[in-house]
């Protein structure tokens, strides 16, 4: 099959045209596709109306597949969950994060449907962790080599808002006991591209555990701002279906999500 692979911006992001999705994938087809991922981390298939079982489908042939604790899912296709900012609370989604990190086994990415977007607006936006962890100076690398960071669930759904009905409140109590605070190194190395990168995200990172509360505060919000600065979030997307992306984002668009597993290092 021949497909094209372009480039969106020198940080991160590319458009494949010429694959269908809702076919299985050759071993050529898969191969290209993972480097391609591994090359430019979001990529972006246009007009791919795939059904929710042809998205996990997808997704699972790049590893297994993780059900949100959390948001609600399609009857049926559990590891697809919805967000309809006409029917859930999803301004945590509004935010620059990286998806899931507080699981002990943070994902390889997620594959994102978009199924309903406004005709002006509503883009989900992508930055590179990799690119900015790069650009920090020799000093400031040495600083983060060896910190952790916790990641707590409760930071961006919290009681108050996802609890606060009996059934709700069950459910989320299950959330938090299944998924407890984790500790994650500060960078992270991938474990097939060898590229490092910054993993603390102002949706889940709660402290840097080695520092001082204070000290933690001031180093996270410089590296809350210094990950989204414009050089490193020049890519955005939604409007047609489907992409495959892996990094971080701020997406406040309706559409449907599905989380794959296998850590990105």
């Amino acid at each position: 099959m021949s497909f094209r692979i372009t480039p969106l911006s020198p940080a991160l992001g590319a458009r494949i045209e010429g694959i269908d999705l809702s076919a299985p994938l050759d071993a050529g087809l898969h191969q290209a596709i993972e480097q391609a991922l591994l090359d430019h981390q979001v990529l972006f298939f246009r007009d791919q109306p795939l059904t929710p079982a042809q998205q996990a489908r997808f997704a699972a042939q790049f590893g297994d597949l993780h059900v949100h604790p959390i948001y609600p899912n399609v009857e049926g296709q559990p590891e697809v969950l919805v967000l309809d900012t006409a029917l859930n609370d999803v301004r945590d989604n509004a935010i620059w994060h990286t998806d899931v990190t507080f699981l002990e086994t943070p994902a390889l990415g997620a594959v994102l449907a978009a199924k309903q977007v406004p005709p002006v607006g509503g883009d989900t936006l992508w930055a590179s962790s990799s690119a900015a962890y790069e650009a920090l100076s020799a000093p400031f690398k040495a600083l983060l080599d060896g910190l952790t960071a916790t990641h707590d669930l409760t930071r961006s759904f919290p009681r108050e808002r996802f609890g606060a009905t009996p059934e709700a409140l069950v459910r989320y109590e299950a959330a938090q006991r299944d998924n407890p605070p984790r500790s994650h190194p500060v960078v992270r190395t991938h474990p097939v591209s060898g590229r490092k990168g910054l993993f603390v995200n102002d949706g889940f990172t709660t402290r840097i555990n080695e520092l001082e509360p204070a000290e933690s505060d001031a180093l996270l919000r410089f590296l809350f701002a210094h990950a989204t600065r414009p050089e490193f979030t020049p890519c955005a997307g939604a409007g047609k279906p489907t992409t495959l992306p892996s990094g971080t984002t701020a997406s406040p668009s309706t559409m449907r999500w599905t989380t794959t597993g296998r850590s990105a290092g």
